[in-house]
């Protein structure tokens, strides 16, 4: 027996000699022997988020890292050890439904890895972690089982004491290596493990709910900076403002499982494309003279969560504050929002569907402009159908915050669908450029043109040369898509850094944090790079005077109606006359203070703020996830017991061979 040890160490330190021996020339520092240890894996985390009733998404479960083997799904049926199970898109709903039912199982989760793979969408019939009815609660009417979200499994509603990654296309294949590897070695004295760094501050602070995290500064609000813009630009001077408002809405961001793979293709930022080419076309020529209605666009951010941004700017305006002025509510005569409209198939005929809230004058006139419009664009072969009746009533969207307000708001919903979503990756980080299509975009986009001017102008006629003069830039919706919706070019194109300097290549449609007071003159450092570029898009399409736009930015550009673009790039800009401005984004129910938030008693003279969870996201200090190589314990304790067996062998050994010697010596 000792002898068999004897030769196995002999073996090992032969084996650390050749591997040292052969890596000296290589290895010069730490970070070299740690790096060749060590293995950083590409991902994206479900983090931690609260509410004033509880928590949601992902953490360690206490203070540190959380270490163990990797093994499949499919050699996970039951867990013996902790152990980071290694999943595809497809077992997920029924691996977080095990979770849910089995505390046996759950209890030797020690994390989640997810795995990217090309073209994935086409080998799934579908894949929603939101609701079947995403925010039920804020709808203005009562059927709140109704499913406009079939598929949906709110999974990214609960909440997950493990941490959970979604993997890069290249992690995978390393981590399923690594499984591989475990699976074929299991008698074997090494394992692969995967290393979780997702320690969350609420769950080290105990803080498990949006008030007591806030007050400790463990989390942060959810939120972010909306942008208004109005064509043409508003006299803010003029003590009279008595041009009704048309206010063109879409939304900027989307919410997924992980937290920053979320780009929200078709829901929202296909209507968000369509409405920034809608603007670029209304842009062109003088046709804004014929307006006698005011033309008012804006894209809201906290959609997602509540409904943030569009409950804060209908609060703003109650307030008066700067960051709407010129803008008086009792003026909106209509609100028209530009929905999901990506998914409309390359088709003989693209039909789009107009979700109402109510019957009114305003609401006809509406849908009569949306068919004049759709008649005016002959070759894209637009077809505008009526929601069917039985909906009970308009799908989830902005409008709901306003019909919330006054039930009796005028407002159409522009969609894909009719009855249910046929987006099938509704909040998910699938809901990708591949889910969508340029034609739909450029046709809702020439839609929505020409209802506005139709709307604005009171010209119906259908041949007249200012209605068929607009058209939509089709190369624009595509390089938009390509900005907005991928990671090459991404946020490098050269369309956004036209207007600003990214902090990111890759997008992210994520609402974020707000970091430091709600201004309407923010720091530009905490405005989120989509925001920068819509405010920056946005003022120069709708400013006026184009000879003023060769003047460079001086401190007077915020005089007389001007602001002040492109500043980001050149360190100088360029001075436009333009009535853009941002919004910010966050809970009503919220005050910033002293530096710090506080979350203000419920109103009731406010039934939407009652409803509103105050979403917060936890703070962090790092966030990592790392693939090495591990000795089992027991291999560890069969060295031991070797060594200790060698080191006793030996002693004898001496003392046997000191005796015989002895022995000798006095014979001679």
């Amino acid at each position: 027996m000792a002898a068999k040890f004897l030769q196995l160490l002999l073996v090992l330190s032969f084996q650390l000699h050749l591997s040292f021996s052969g890596q000296t020339s290589m290895m010069e520092s730490v970070p070299d022997l740690q790096s060749s240890m060590y293995m950083t894996i590409d991902g994206y985390p479900c983090v931690r988020l609260l509410n004033l009733s509880g928590e949601i998404g992902c953490s360690n479960p206490g203070r540190e890292k959380v270490v163990a083997p990797i093994i499949t799904l499919n050699n996970a049926n039951e867990l013996t050890q902790l152990s980071a199970v290694l999943l595809s898109v497809d077992e997920i709903e029924s691996f977080f439904a095990r979770i849910s039912n089995d505390t046996t199982f759950a209890s030797n989760v020690a994390g989640v890895l997810v795995e990217s793979g090309p073209e994935i969408q086409n080998k799934l019939k579908g894949f929603s972690p939101a609701l079947k009815f995403p925010q039920s609660d804020f709808a203005p009417y009562r059927s709140i089982n109704y499913e406009w979200n079939p598929i949906g499994s709110g999974i990214m509603w609960n909440t997950y004491n493990f941490p959970v990654f979604l993997l890069s296309q290249s992690s995978t294949l390393t981590l399923q290596e690594a499984a591989l590897n475990n699976e074929k070695s299991k008698k074997s004295y090494t394992a692969d493990v995967a290393e979780f760094d997702l320690v969350m501050q609420t769950m080290k602070a105990g803080t498990h709910d949006s008030k007591s995290c806030l007050e400790e500064n463990t989390c942060l609000p959810l939120g972010g900076y909306s942008v208004w813009s109005s064509l043409p630009p508003i006299n803010i001077s003029s003590s009279v403002q008595s041009k009704p408002i048309i206010l063109a809405v879409a939304s900027m961001d989307s919410a997924s499982f992980f937290r920053d793979k979320n780009l929200g293709a078709d829901s929202p930022i296909s209507g968000l494309i369509s409405l920034l080419a809608a603007v670029d076309a209304l842009s062109k020529g003088n046709i804004v003279d014929d307006f006698n209605k005011q033309l008012v666009f804006i894209v809201f951010t906290g959609e997602a969560w509540g409904y943030l941004g569009s409950r804060r700017f209908l609060l703003e305006l109650d307030l008066q504050s700067d960051a709407v002025s010129g803008l008086n509510y009792s003026l909106i005569e209509r609100v028209v929002e530009i929905g999901s409209i990506g998914k409309v198939l390359n088709q003989e005929a693209k039909n789009f569907f107009v979700h109402t809230a109510g019957t009114s004058s305003a609401t006809n006139e509406t849908l009569d402009a949306l068919r004049i419009a759709q008649d005016s664009v002959k070759s894209d072969h637009i077809v505008v159908l009526s929601a069917n009746a039985s909906n009970p009533g308009i799908p989830p969207s902005s409008l709901m915050a306003f019909l919330g307000k006054d039930s009796l708001t005028s407002g159409v919903v522009l969609e894909d669908f009719d009855t249910v979503f046929t987006n099938k990756f509704y909040h998910s980080h699938l809901d990708d450029l591949s889910n969508i299509n340029s034609s739909a975009i450029v046709a809702a986009a020439s839609l929505v043109a020409r209802t506005l001017y139709i709307l604005a102008s009171g010209n119906k006629n259908t041949s007249s040369s200012a209605l068929t003069s607009i058209n939509v830039n089709v190369s624009l919706v595509e390089e938009l898509m390509g900005c907005l919706l991928d990671c090459e070019p991404g946020l490098s194109c050269e369309l956004v850094k036209n207007y600003i300097t990214p902090a990111n290549t890759c997008p992210s449609n994520y609402v974020g944090v707000i970091v430091d007071e709600p201004s309407s003159t923010p720091y530009i450092g905490y405005v989120s790079d989509i925001s920068r570029f819509v405010w920056n898009f946005l003022a120069e399409k709708t400013s006026i005077s184009k000879e003023n736009a060769t003047s460079v930015c001086s401190k007077d550009c915020s005089n007389d109606g001007r602001v002040c673009i492109r500043a980001e790039t050149d360190g100088k800009g360029v001075c436009v006359v333009s009535t853009t401005r941002y919004v910010p984004a966050y809970s009503t129910r919220l005050k910033f203070e002293s530096g710090s938030w506080t979350v203000l008693p419920p109103n009731n003279s406010d039934p939407m703020g009652l409803l509103d969870a105050v979403w917060t996201e936890s703070n962090w200090n790092t966030i990592g996830l790392r693939v090495y190589t591990v000795q089992n314990s027991s291999f560890d304790n069969i060295v031991l017991l070797g060594s200790i067996a060698i080191t006793v062998l030996a002693y004898f050994a001496i003392v046997i061979t000191r005796a015989f010697l002895t022995k000798a010596l006095k014979r001679d």
